[in-house]
C-alpha cells in the first residue's frame, strides 16, 4: 500500500524464522520494491499480488520477480472488474509470459497454495528494464495520470486533462484500434465526469465518480501496454 515505513528486512527475519511459511505480499509490493525485490526475487514460497492500480508498477514487478512468484489479486480498491483482470494480463503479456505462466499467474499458483502443493521453482524474471511504446500513448498515459487525482479528490476536470488525452487519440501513429478503445472509454468517462457536481445523493455521486475512474483506469491501461 501507499504511505508505508520500509517493510523488507522485517518480513525477511519473519520468513527466516517460519521457513515452511507461504509469504503473499500485497499490492506488489510497491510501497518497498526495491528491497522487497532484493531479498524475495528468486525465493520460493513468496508472492507479489497482482492489485496495484498503474501498470506501470506491475509491470516493474514483472521485471524483477519470477511468473512463478507473481500472483493475480483482485481486492479492494485496484481490483474491481474488469480492470484487475485486465491489468494483470496486459502487463503480463507485455512483459513476455507465456501461456502457462500466465495461466499460473491468473489461478494456477493462487490453485497450488490452496491445495497446500509445494511452490514451484522460481525462474527468471521475464519482464524488460525498459518501457518503449509510441510517444502518443506515452503522452496519454501522461494526461490519465493527471487527471486521477482530481477524480480522487471529487474535483471537476478543470484542467481539461480528458480533452487532452481525447485529442492524442486522434493522432495516425499505425495503432488505430488501441486508440479507438482509448477513445470510447474517455468518451464516456468524459460524460460522467461533467455530471458529477449535478448530483446531490451522495452514494450516487460517489458511484459516478468511480465509475468515471474505471473508464480512466482501462484507457491508462491500454495506453501503457501499447507497446512499439
Amino acid at each position: 500500500g501507499r504511505g508505508l515505513p520500509p517493510i523488507a528486512d522485517a518480513l525477511r527475519r519473519l520468513t527466516d524464522a517460519y521457513p515452511e511459511a507461504q509469504l503473499i505480499i500485497a499490492h506488489g509490493g510497491i510501497a518497498d520494491l526495491a528491497a522487497l525485490s532484493e531479498a524475495f526475487a528468486g525465493r520460493a514460497g513468496v508472492f507479489f499480488d497482482t492489485s496495484v492500480w498503474s501498470p506501470i508498477d506491475l509491470l516493474d514487478v514483472f521485471s524483477r520477480i519470477s511468473p512463478e512468484q507473481v500472483i493475480y489479486a483482485s481486492d479492494y480498491p485496484y481490483g474491481q472488474q474488469p480492470s484487475s483482470l485486465t491489468i494483470a494480463l496486459r502487463t503480463a503479456q507485455v512483459a513476455g509470459l507465456d501461456d502457462g505462466q500466465i495461466a499460473d499467474v491468473l489461478g494456477g499458483t493462487a490453485a497450488r497454495i490452496a491445495a497446500g502443493e509445494a511452490p514451484r521453482e522460481p525462474s527468471r524474471p521475464n519482464g524488460a528494464l525498459t518501457l518503449s511504446q509510441p510517444i502518443a500513448f506515452a503522452r496519454i498515459h501522461h494526461y490519465l495520470a493527471m487527471a486521477t487525482p482530481l477524480l480522487w479528490t471529487r474535483q471537476s476536470d478543470t484542467i481539461g486533462v480528458l480533452g487532452l488525452a481525447l485529442n492524442t487519440t486522434r493522432e495516425r501513429d499505425g495503432h488505430a484500434e488501441v486508440r479507438e478503445r482509448i477513445a470510447e472509454l474517455l468518451d464516456c468517462a468524459r460524460d460522467l465526469w461533467k455530471t458529477v457536481p449535478e448530483v446531490e445523493d451522495e452514494q450516487r455521486r460517489m458511484h459516478l465518480g468511480r465509475t468515471t475512474f474505471r473508464l480512466i483506469h482501462l484507457a491508462d491501461i491500454e495506453a501503457v501496454t501499447a507497446v512499439a
